[in-house]
């Protein structure tokens, strides 16, 4: 399967319905699936968050690489109407989530989130534990933590090409990874029509908010039945390192990895080294884990049941 179907633009792929939403998917490789989920920095798509990954993964797995709703490619959401907001934070993103691995035919998924997507991958695997198989967070959105100033800028950010490259020298510890051509790319990606509107509507001042409504509740996280990998770089200027330590008190089937000298883009900072970590990792599991998973479910739901 091809990375992408556009010879013209890389970052648009094949086009599915995932719970009733036009959304533009990657889908290469073959094997167990893996469903990675970008983060939320303006102008992103799957493809500009993981194409540095994708290839590699793809050699051991089937790697399929969304936009969310909102962001890249996919249809967009009218926030204006009531209840949507509320319910893009609590479903809509979940839903489409599995609505992707639904259209594809897919019952079980490996599921990799990066910062915005660790919080939604948090969320699809508490709601719906039987669909993951291994869970990957890294830089990871999900838990309580304050606001940071990088990313208050992140969110807040209004288009210039100087302010994607303020936005870029935030998401990197090495700036040689911050080129003027990498910032021009990202800041004409950002201006497309629609999509600033759309950017500046979903995460507004005063973006604590957003930061709460994201995160999944403490009891959830540590029922979580599945074999989970935490990974953050050490100079993180976006999320706090202090997350990554949080879920790796909190999941009880977790370990934790942090890159130094790296900041809150690992897979592109360390791409060969988060390529073979998470590959390794994923590779681990065996036939026997799905059923594990299912007495672990069996075990937790009844102590819960006893505790009540």
């Amino acid at each position: 399967m091809s990375a992408s179907s556009s010879d013209t633009n890389p970052e648009i792929g094949r086009s599915v319905m995932a719970s009733g939403l036009r959304t533009n998917v990657h889908d290469m490789g073959s094997g167990a699936p893996v469903l990675l989920i970008h983060g939320s920095g303006p102008g992103v798509s799957a493809w500009a968050n993981w194409r540095t990954v994708m290839p590699t993964l793809a050699q051991r797995a089937r790697v399929i690489a969304p936009d969310m709703a909102g962001f890249g490619y996919s249809e967009g959401l009218d926030l204006s109407l009531p209840g949507v907001r509320h319910d893009l934070f609590s479903w809509v993103w979940v839903r489409q989530a599995l609505g992707v691995l639904d259209a594809l035919g897919i019952e079980q998924a490996d599921i990799v989130g990066n910062s915005f997507g660790g919080a939604l991958a948090l969320a699809l695997a508490i709601r719906h534990p039987e669909r993951v198989r291994r869970l990957v967070l890294m830089g990871s959105v999900g838990v309580p933590f304050a606001l940071t100033p990088g990313l208050d800028s992140v969110w807040g950010y209004t288009p210039s090409p100087q302010s994607m490259r303020q936005v870029l020298d935030i998401f990197a510890h090495d700036r040689n990874l911050v080129s003027d051509e990498l910032a021009q790319l990202r800041y004409q990606a950002s201006i497309r029509p629609g999509v600033q509107e759309a950017f500046g509507a979903m995460f507004p001042a005063p973006r604590q908010r957003w930061v709460d409504a994201l995160a999944s509740h403490e009891e959830d996280i540590r029922t979580l039945p599945h074999e989970t990998l935490i990974i953050h770089g050490r100079e993180d200027q976006v999320i706090p390192l202090q997350n990554s330590l949080t879920l790796s008190q909190w999941i009880p089937r977790s370990q934790l990895h942090v890159f130094g000298h790296c900041g809150h883009w690992t897979q592109i900072e360390h791409a060969a080294r988060f390529s073979r970590l998470v590959g390794d990792f994923l590779a681990e599991a065996g036939q026997a884990e799905p059923k594990a998973l299912a007495d672990r479910q069996t075990a937790t739901r009844q102590d819960t049941k006893e505790a009540a």
